[in-house]
């Protein structure tokens, strides 16, 4: 197993969901320390670690967060009804395993359904809403929830971890965006830019990209780099029309997302990378999408404007427990960040 492949492993194993991102905090600081001089967290929760160096200075954002679900109430015979905490396709949580991040610990649950056996024709027909789900813990009732401690405000997880799939294709929870942090740690590692960089692993991104905008305030970096996941169009259900990127094809350059009210990188910063990755005889897919955005737009926004790049990898069923990526697409990008850190000065000396 590579390094990489280790360190994605025990990152989408991790558990995080968007405000409670605490335990992915952690290891993160353990993974990067070594290669930084300082590393803080701010008032959000941001991560920020720190490289000491000349201008212009480079920040690379992470989010460390996963889409799941917090506890609204639980009712008399001890089911717990949530709501969810990022986008979710609802059918895709239907009779998953779950973890409840409750006082007392880690608790197991599932979330249950009405039986096919006993619909209705017409129920059969018509998809499950989030609304009607509920999480089965085994509680009895509302004080037996109560004594283990979940509560309203209990944070609730996917379980499910990380495996092996053939070639160099691996599935795991939180591959969006425990790849992008995997990225950027990896970076650090093989970097000889004596650039200052800021790495954050940023928090809420999936509910507002909120840690980039404040972390990118507070820092004010020369240009950054968002790293994050990217939807490729090489599955069934999925035509060239909507995405023209690949698994195993390597980074994504991205310069535009969500039709243009995302980001739209200036040509100086899509130059930038897409030059290093000639130079370095990296190939790159090149995205220009209509569907979400990333930290890039947050970052790109703030203040007086930053120059800000994205590098994603084409990760395959995002917004589930089973997402896909490619090790070789993840080691590439790691190698593309590594480059450009080091080629920055060129690009934004004047800044």
């Amino acid at each position: 197993m590579s390094e990489i492949q280790r360190l994605l492993e025990r990152l989408s194993n991790a558990h995080g969901i968007s405000g409670r991102e605490g335990s992915v905090q952690e290891m993160v600081e353990e993974e990067i320390r070594p290669y930084v001089d300082e590393i803080r967290v701010d008032k959000l929760g941001n991560l920020v670690a720190t490289r000491k160096g000349e201008r212009p200075s480079v920040m690379i954002a992470a989010h460390m967060d996963e889409i799941g679900l917090m506890t609204k109430y639980v009712d008399e015979k001890g089911f717990i009804r949530f709501v969810t905490i990022g986008g979710w396709f609802d059918q895709s949580l239907l009779n998953q395993r779950v973890v409840i991040h409750a006082d007392s610990g880690p608790i197991y649950g599932v979330i249950g359904s009405k039986p096919p056996h006993v619909m209705k024709d017409e129920e059969r027909k018509k998809p499950i809403e989030i609304k009607d789900m509920f999480v089965d813990a085994g509680c009895n009732d509302q004080d037996e929830a109560k004594a283990l401690g979940i509560n309203p405000g209990t944070p609730v997880s996917l379980d499910r971890t990380f495996a092996k799939l053939a070639g160099d294709r691996v599935t795991g929870k939180a591959f969006d965006n425990r790849a992008g942090v995997a990225m950027m740690i990896e970076a650090l590692k093989r970097t000889r830019s004596e650039s200052a960089i800021y790495a954050v692993g940023t928090v809420q991104e999936e509910v507002g990209l909120k840690g980039a905008k404040t972390s990118a305030f507070d820092l004010r970096p020369d240009v950054a780099l968002a790293t994050d996941v990217t939807i490729p169009g090489d599955h069934p259900g999925i035509e060239k029309k909507d995405s023209n990127l690949e698994i195993g094809k390597g980074p994504v350059i991205v310069i535009a997302d969500a039709s243009g009210r995302g980001l739209i990188a200036t040509e100086k910063v899509v130059d930038w990378l897409a030059e290093t990755a000639r130079e370095f005889e990296i190939e790159v897919q090149m995205d220009v999408s209509g569907g979400g955005t990333t930290d890039a737009t947050a970052i790109q926004l703030t203040r007086e404007g930053i120059h800000t790049g994205l590098i994603s990898i084409a990760t395959r069923y995002i917004h589930s427990p089973v997402e896909v990526l490619s090790i070789k697409d993840l080691e590439a990008s790691a190698d593309l960040i590594a480059r450009a850190l080091e080629t920055a000065p060129r690009y934004f000396k004047s800044e």
